[in-house]
């Protein structure tokens, strides 16, 4: 299942909603640096989708606040 996700790095409360068109948004505290804020989206879709962080893996949008993820 592919996933399309909206992040907000360096937010102050971190959590996981979905919006009125169904698009999920991630907001995390870490900052967008060297793939921390990526780690940090994984951490919480994995526990907002209950699978683990190994189900989880990052397809496109490395760089980008829009990304897809593939999810096992």
């Amino acid at each position: 299942m592919k996933i399309e996700v909206v992040v907000h790095p360096n937010s102050k409360n971190p959590r996981v909603e979905k919006d009125l068109i169904g698009m999920i948004h991630v907001y995390v505290t870490a900052p967008p640096l060297e793939g921390k804020a990526n780690k940090a989206v994984v951490v919480s879709l994995s526990k907002f989708l209950k699978v683990k962080k190994s189900g989880i893996i990052l397809i496109k949008g490395e760089k980008s606040r829009n990304k897809v993820f593939k999810v096992f």
